[in-house]
């Protein structure tokens, strides 16, 4: 016998959680389907997870910084204790994460879902019937066209790794790939990331990206630009990479080759075509509530999803709760795209939001430019590496982009985000008195 439910939900994560909870909430019936682990991406294999292994990479790094400065002695990573440090994280939440959902009244479901037809999803001999259905099973890694793939680890592969090798390759030239390699030069592998472009981090501002190169390579991170992968081959114990630089022939020589090539909609086995489901290379395809074009019993979030959103877990979980809105209320509630900070957490870290640079420039807005190495903040901690670019609107004296590179990148974004939500300006961030020395106390200097 056919189960029914107000909503079906496909994924644990970010982009399910309070659509879930809110429905339950409001005495829905609810069915929460996930064929991996309970818990999501972000909190398993994910932002959470990987903030913990950069949390040690800052230490090393400031570290190596104030050898000489009053500091003695180097530290160093010893990988399998923090590993098993990070699993302190990451352990209990799939079975935490489906003890909520059943206390909540909410049937739990292990396996792969998929589209019998508009309302009907089947999850292994069961079929299930949905009024509405969710879809929020994020992103995947995108495959990649080169003999031997099979032999490329994914970020997930990473994260779980209980030894790091003394040699690793990076495929790409993206978050995942520079944050994993800031991570495991550290530790003391040495790292080679290979790009096919010119420029790494493309959405990021160029200057501090050259910036941030400079850095990765002061470190011993090799990184090889206009280069593109062909094959990967087993030779022993070692994996051989085999492509060209600049044209030319090349091969580099890793103890593992970790994926860090980019991130596609998950939607592989969804069998969307029988839930008349439309979807496109950016994912389901949906309206401003989040709903179908094509089917209006379904919903999707998070970067399963075509929308303005970056794949992002803030904007996952704007979006979750703006599906819960629209379903329980009818739809009325659009997401806000107007602020998505994005940060790539390699030390330092690079950070950006709102107004680019360039297009600033284009536009006819002021840039602010600062380098910040020689002020307190960064001076204090021996950094070489800390630069700041604000957008400023100077008819209204509004806060329209910033761009920053340096320790403090991770705190000075959340304040130039909220600068830019709230449309404050120059002059009233330069008249609030920030505790001191703080990188907030920095702010009236670099507007």
């Amino acid at each position: 016998m056919t189960q029914v439910y107000d909503l079906i939900a496909i994924g644990t994560g970010s982009a399910a959680n309070s659509v879930v909870t809110r429905c339950a909430e409001a005495g829905w019936k609810i069915a929460v389907v996930d064929e991996r682990e309970f818990g999501g991406t972000c909190a398993l294999r994910g932002c959470d997870p990987k903030k913990v292994l950069a949390g040690a990479a800052e230490l090393i790094d400031w570290n190596e910084r104030m050898l000489g400065k009053g500091v003695q002695g180097r530290t160093t990573i010893n990988w399998p204790e923090l590993m098993a440090f990070k699993r302190t994280f990451t352990a209990s939440i799939p079975r935490a994460s489906e003890d909520k959902f059943k206390q909540a009244g909410m049937d739990t479901f292990h396996g792969k879902a998929s589209f019998v037809d508009e309302d009907h999803i089947r999850v292994g001999d069961e079929v299930l019937q949905g009024k509405h259905i969710l879809i929020a099973t994020g992103a995947q890694p995108a495959p990649l066209p080169i003999d031997g793939s099979e032999h490329l680890l994914n970020s997930d592969d990473f994260l779980e790794l209980d030894q790091l090798p003394d040699q690793l390759v990076l495929v790409g030239g993206g978050y995942i790939a520079f944050e994993f390699a800031h991570i495991a030069a550290r530790a003391g592998s040495e790292v080679h990331i290979i790009h096919r472009g010119e420029r790494p981090l493309e959405q990021f501002d160029p200057e501090l990206v050259d910036l941030l190169v400079q850095k990765s390579e002061e470190i011993g991170i090799h990184v090889h630009l206009n280069a593109e992968v062909k094959s990967v081959r087993k030779q022993g114990e070692t994996f051989v990479v085999s492509g060209t630089r600049n044209g030319a022939d090349h091969q580099w020589h890793g103890g593992r080759v970790v994926h860090g090539a980019g991130r596609i909609p998950n939607v592989d086995g969804l069998e969307l075509e029988e839930g008349k489901v439309s979807y496109s290379e950016k994912g389901i395809i949906v309206n401003e509530y989040l709903q179908s074009t094509s089917n209006p019993k379904v919903y999707a979030a998070g970067d399963v999803a075509a929308t303005k959103g970056l794949p992002l877990t803030p904007l996952a979980g704007q979006e979750s709760r703006a599906v819960a809105l629209n379903l329980l209320k009818g739809n009325h509630t659009v997401p806000n795209y107007y602020v998505m900070p994005s940060i790539v957490f390699t030390v330092p870290s690079l950070g950006s939001v709102g107004l680019s640079a360039n297009q600033a420039q284009e536009e006819g807005y002021e840039v602010k430019v600062n380098d910040m190495s020689q002020w307190y903040t960064y001076k204090r901690t021996n950094e070489k590496y800390a630069k700041a670019k604000v957008v400023i609107d100077n008819n209204s004296g509004r806060i329209l982009g910033a761009h920053v590179l340096g320790s403090e990148t991770e705190e000075l974004m959340n304040l130039f985000a909220m600068a830019i939500q709230f449309e404050l300006t120059a002059d009233q961030l330069s008249t609030m008195n920030f505790a001191y020395p703080t990188a907030a106390s920095d702010l009236g200097s670099l507007i």
